[in-house]
C-alpha cells in the first residue's frame, strides 16, 4: 500500500509542477504534503481543478470574477492563459475625440 501512496503522491505533484510552475503552490502542496500525506493531496486536487474550471469558464468567455482562495498562481487563477507573475494587462485608453477646426 505504500508504494501506491507514493505512486499518487509523485503524479499529483508533477502535474501541478506542470500546472503551477515552481512557485508558492508546488511549495504549499510539499510541505503539506510532508505534514500529512491526505492534505497535500488535497491541496494538489484543489489546484488542478481550480485549473480546469477556469479554463472551462475562460472557453465559454465567462471569466472568473474573484480569485479562487489559496491559490497563488497566476497561470492556475487564468485557467493556462497567463503565466508566471506576469500582471493582467492593462486596460487601453479610450480613443482621442477628433478635433474639428
Amino acid at each position: 500500500m505504500g508504494g501506491f501512496v507514493a505512486v499518487i503522491l509523485v503524479i499529483v505533484n508533477l502535474f501541478l509542477f506542470v500546472l503551477a510552475g515552481c512557485g508558492m503552490d508546488l511549495l504549499i502542496n510539499i510541505l503539506l504534503t510532508i505534514l500529512g500525506y491526505f492534505p497535500g493531496i488535497l491541496h494538489g486536487f484543489y489546484v488542478i481543478w481550480v485549473y480546469y474550471d477556469r479554463r472551462e469558464q475562460a472557453a465559454l468567455g465567462q471569466p472568473a470574477p474573484n480569485n479562487a482562495p489559496g491559490i497563488y498562481s497566476e497561470k492556475v487563477q487564468a485557467g493556462g492563459r497567463r503565466y508566471g507573475t506576469m500582471g493582467r494587462p492593462a486596460p487601453s485608453a479610450p480613443a482621442p475625440a477628433p478635433a474639428y477646426n
